[in-house]
């Protein structure tokens, strides 16, 4: 199977153009590029290896390349509301986190749009087990938007 790096940049830029849009970021995709991102980072460290891992198979190879990006072991975090996952992403975005997620209002937003934005991508049947696996306080992150 030969790898098309080109094919696998556009649907990225493209991904990223749209999310950004969907974000109301106008066209700043590296803002963009870092919050998802970081989103995707959190939620690795929140859920576990073997749900990441079936998670990771259903997306496109640039999203694997973003979900996968730096993961060198897997420590659960002990994330128990979103206020914690927030600040988990906020930490995932290092010193741009002031500026990517001005406040919790609108960091809770970026996620909401994140997930929609994934569901093309990910079955019912795993957002499902996701959740599943998520605290109590933040099941409504999968469900929010998504399910129904």
């Amino acid at each position: 199977m030969a790898l098309n790096f080109n094919q696998f940049a556009a649907e990225a830029n493209t991904f990223l153009k749209e999310y950004s849009k969907e974000m109301n970021l106008a066209t700043d995709k590296e803002k963009a590029g870092r919050i998802l991102s970081a989103i995707l980072h959190a939620l690795r460290e929140v859920i576990s290896v073997e749900e990441s891992i079936q998670l990771i198979a259903q997306f496109p190879m640039f999203l694997k390349a973003v979900y996968v990006n730096g993961w060198t072991t897997h420590k659960r975090e002990k994330v128990k509301n979103m206020t914690e996952f927030i600040d988990l992403c906020r930490k995932y975005s290092g010193l741009t986190s002031i500026h990517d997620f001005e406040s919790d209002e609108l960091a809770e937003n970026y996620i909401d749009t994140t997930f929609i934005l994934l569901r093309r991508y990910i079955s019912l049947g795993e957002l499902e087990d996701i959740r599943s696996e998520l605290p109590k306080d933040l099941k409504s992150m999968i469900y929010h938007n998504i399910m129904f």
